[in-house]
């Protein structure tokens, strides 16, 4: 029909890029300030000093500086936002600009795939640490977070948030790519953002044991394989990312970040917050992930690490590289980032998706800081304390989160 849009015929083989991102965490609100304190093995966890955290068993976490105002907003404006929606915000106007499409937003089918974990919590603890003046009604929920970055961005592509705990940023970058390879979009935005730093999450991961209790040494206490590891250390932050098809990226001369080439996930179900002690689901998770993207296990060149910091993950963990990847895991470097950001809870698989991205553009790995007396149940090839120069071109990102959501992207450099 004339004048009719023709929808763009798409093969399940076509090149997903990564071509634009915007982060703001604890480590840095750009891409440049992130990469630069990543690979110099900075912690940035400090004592917690937004809220009160003397009655709290662990009072130190990966906190964020203010985020950002974007050049486009009003500052006073700006400011009257939750920080969750700010982050998001920021987050996506960052990650479009960075992309080139800043003024492409109604002109193209963009989509949005938000991780978002407990939001409405949040929104209500806010409310209620000033003056519970909200009110909630079950029948009039309040927009979504996803729902309102669509909206104030005026995109016309579906909008989804994601709800999967620690693997929510890996499942939004596998649905926006499926989105791109149906497709249903031109381009979409995909990531995850979390604002966790807060008394009822701090109290909640607090009374389960889970969090460390080194207040006395913050930058120390994230301690990811290391035998006197006590726990995790909280984080809060986001990254969002442009995905695009690379036909179309070559067509308009963007660059690309990384292809995002594989992605696989499991689910266990085994506990609420215990991982599995048998390794065959998250393995499942890592390869399907590693078939997706057509590789075998050699190929990999780099892997970031889930672990945590708690004494029963890091092992498991282990035991699902070591039920993957054989005698040829003590070949690969494995870090985890965790030890200089904390754990992101909802959003750490996008920051670590990105690390990964930095360790492919700069071919240097991060390193997992702390690892002074590595446990001999974490038997990998550790990249202790300072980051160390690499070639390679496949980097691999597990993401297992709480309630047996297993996940996995490969990113190869483009």
């Amino acid at each position: 029909m004339s004048g009719q849009r023709r929808t763009q015929v798409v093969t399940a083989t076509s090149a997903i890029w990564i071509t634009g991102v915007g982060t703001c965490t604890p480590l840095g609100s750009s891409l440049q300030e992130f990469a630069r304190n990543l690979l110099a093995g900075q912690s940035a966890i400090r004592r917690v000093d937004r809220f009160d955290v003397s009655e709290h068993p662990s009072q130190i976490a990966g906190q964020l500086h203010p985020v950002p105002c974007p050049a486009e907003d009003d500052p006073s404006q700006f400011a009257q936002r939750h920080r969750l929606e700010q982050l998001a915000r920021w987050c996506c106007l960052s990650a479009l600009r960075d992309a080139g499409l800043e003024g492409e937003r109604d002109k193209r089918r963009i989509g949005l795939v938000l991780g978002a974990g407990a939001e409405w919590l949040l929104r209500w603890e806010s409310d209620g640490l000033v003056n519970w003046s909200a009110d909630w009604q079950p029948a009039t929920p309040p927009h979504s977070l996803a729902e309102i970055q669509r909206r104030e961005l005026g995109l016309s592509g579906p909008a989804l948030t994601v709800s999967a705990a620690c693997a929510s940023g890996n499942i939004a970058l596998a649905q926006a790519r499926a989105w791109l390879q149906m497709g249903w979009v031109d381009y979409c935005l995909a990531g995850a953002c979390d604002m966790t730093v807060a008394p009822c999450p701090f109290a909640a991961f607090g009374n389960l044991r889970a969090l460390s209790r080194r207040n006395d040494s913050p930058q120390t206490a994230s301690r990811p394989f290391d035998r006197g590891r006590d726990g995790f250390v909280m984080g809060e932050g986001g990254a969002v990312f442009v995905l695009e098809r690379a036909e179309q990226a070559r067509r308009r001369g963007a660059v690309p970040l990384a292809e995002l080439a594989g992605c696989g996930a499991a689910s266990d179900a085994y506990h609420p917050v215990i991982p599995n002690p048998d390794p065959l689901p998250a393995a499942t998770a890592m390869r399907r992930a590693l078939a997706d993207a057509r590789i075998c296990p050699e190929e990999v060149g780099y892997i970031n690490a889930h672990a945590t910091g708690t004494p029963v993950g890091d092992v498991c963990e282990t035991r699902v590289l070591q039920t993957v990847f054989g005698e040829t895991l003590l070949r690969i470097p494995v870090s985890s980032t965790k030890s200089m950001t904390g754990h992101l809870v909802t959003a750490a698989a996008a920051v670590e998706a990105l690390a990964c991205i930095i360790a492919l553009r700069e071919q240097t790995l991060p390193p997992t800081i702390n690892l002074d007396d590595p446990d001999p149940e974490c038997n990998l090839c550790h990249i202790p304390h300072q980051a160390r120069p690499q070639r390679f071109r496949i980097a691999v990102s597990n993401s297992f989160g709480f309630g047996g959501s297993n996940t996995c992207v490969v990113l190869r450099a483009a």
